[in-house]
């Protein structure tokens, strides 16, 4: 490419003649990012696609310039911008040297490299920039394989991780300009925070689609996007259909069991077809698995995992509806809620414990050695068998894991339960989230 097409091509990202869209700063990102890069690390994102990675750059790229860095300092690639062809090592090159020549940066310079996995080999020239110290360098992706494996082989112990998720509950209501009242431990507004709920499992919560009228329209935009660009382009799918009906299914029944064997016959794919399709919409952050709680590794692997969306919204408008399913996804907000927590525990394992054909809990949470917490999801407790069963199975749970307290995420049922020296709490899922995200204090 000639060296007036890159400059063209880089000015609507970067911060020399004025300043990109920012978003909306979602603090926790924001905030993580700017402590990594004070380290001598090259830093990588990863994430679902649309869930924010690339405003978040740039947001710390804007808060570079207000805390003086010279802009011509800060260099920003966004790779899937259209009129980037044929990229390769060589094009990261070109870039790099035209950015240099017209912009001359004296002192220390950041990089900034957008959905990098599209340009093969990237790692080997992220490692040269980073050992020679030309730069401070993050990345993005949405592809936790390419880059926990890929760039981890070639940098291992030089990077740290950071995951962007869609937006949590507490910035969901950030989003929608709405802040939670609270006094002690009681918030002065619950009718309108379940509403604001409501809402947050039918529609999702990737940023854009918050911020927008057309949500499912936008929805169905990101379900190609996810479909054709991060998973069909990049392994080379040929039987499109199957791995196209097999990502609705998983839409379609959130917080269920599936085995790969049963999947295989019902959709008339091969067993290591549904594997491997499997794998790769969990590598795009499309879906997620949660394995049977065991130590035998052989057991984990021939018990039913259970499968998670990374967006509520997109099983909703993609996925088949057969009734009101307000359980499952609320079963599957905690899950992401959990998945959040791990960025900040790593040793954080996230299982589903079984007793018996009928007895059941969603979550059993490891940390270490050893399961720390049990929580059960269940919408509507009114029911006195409902009550009875779901509190029976986790306390048969807490039994066998030595817990002296239980959790039921309910919909709106808060209240205690004791048996013998051990406590079962129901909480409403709006207030579990709002206190695992520091909103509110402990009960």
């Amino acid at each position: 490419m000639r060296k007036d097409e890159i400059l063209q091509i880089l000015q609507p990202w970067n911060l020399w003649q004025g300043e990109p869209i920012r978003g909306v700063v979602r603090p926790a990102y924001f905030t993580r990012l700017k402590q990594f890069l004070r380290d001598n690390q090259v830093v990588t994102i990863t994430g679902p696609r649309r869930s924010g990675k690339s405003y978040i750059m740039r947001q710390v790229m804007a808060d570079l310039v207000n805390h003086g860095v010279p802009p011509a300092n800060i260099l920003m690639v966004n790779f899937e911008d259209s009129r980037f062809e044929n990229l390769d090592v060589q094009s990261l090159d070109q870039i790099h040297e035209t950015y240099l020549e017209f912009h001359a940066p004296k002192g220390e310079k950041y990089i900034f490299l957008d959905e990098v996995h599209l340009v093969p080999k990237w790692e080997k020239w992220v490692r040269r920039v980073h050992e020679l110290k030309l730069a401070k360098v993050v990345v993005s992706g949405s592809n936790t394989e390419l880059l926990s494996r890929e760039f981890g082989t070639v940098l291992t112990g030089r990077h740290l991780d950071l995951k962007v998720l869609p937006l949590s509950f507490s910035e969901y209501m950030a989003f929608n300009n709405y802040v939670v009242q609270s006094r002690g431990n009681s918030v002065l507004d619950t009718v309108t925070i379940k509403g604001y709920l409501r809402k947050y499992l039918e529609h999702g919560s990737f940023p854009e689609v918050v911020l927008s009228e057309s949500k499912k329209e936008i929805l169905l935009n990101y379900f190609d996007d996810i479909l054709y660009k991060d998973v069909i382009r990049r392994f080379k799918i040929r039987k499109e259909e199957g791995l196209k009906a097999l990502f609705k299914y998983y839409l379609s029944n959130p917080s269920s069991h599936v085995t790969f064997t049963s999947l295989a016959k019902f959709l008339n794919l091969s067993h290591d077809s549904i594997e491997r399709f499997s794998g790769y919409l969990e590598q795009v952050f499309a879906a997620s698995f949660v394995k049977y709680f065991s130590y035998k590794v052989g057991e984990q692997e021939k018990n039913a995992r259970k499968v998670y969306a990374y967006d509520t919204g997109l099983c909703n408008a993609v996925g088949f509806r057969f009734s009101d399913n307000w359980g499952k996804l609320a079963e599957n907000v905690v899950f992401l809620e959990l998945k959040r927590r791990q960025q900040n525990t790593p040793q954080m394992e996230i299982y589903y414990w079984k007793c018996d054909r009928d007895k059941e809990v969603d979550f059993a949470v490891k940390d270490g050695l050893s399961v720390v917490e049990l929580i059960q999801v269940c919408w509507d407790v009114s029911a006195l068998k409902t009550r009875e069963r779901e509190t029976k199975n986790l306390l048969k749970a807490m039994a066998q894991f030595d817990l002296k307290e239980g959790l039921i995420i309910t919909d709106d049922e808060e209240t205690e339960l004791k048996s013998g020296d051990c406590f079962v709490r129901f909480v409403p899922l709006w207030k579990w989230l709002l206190r695992e995200e520091g909103v509110l204090g402990p009960s």
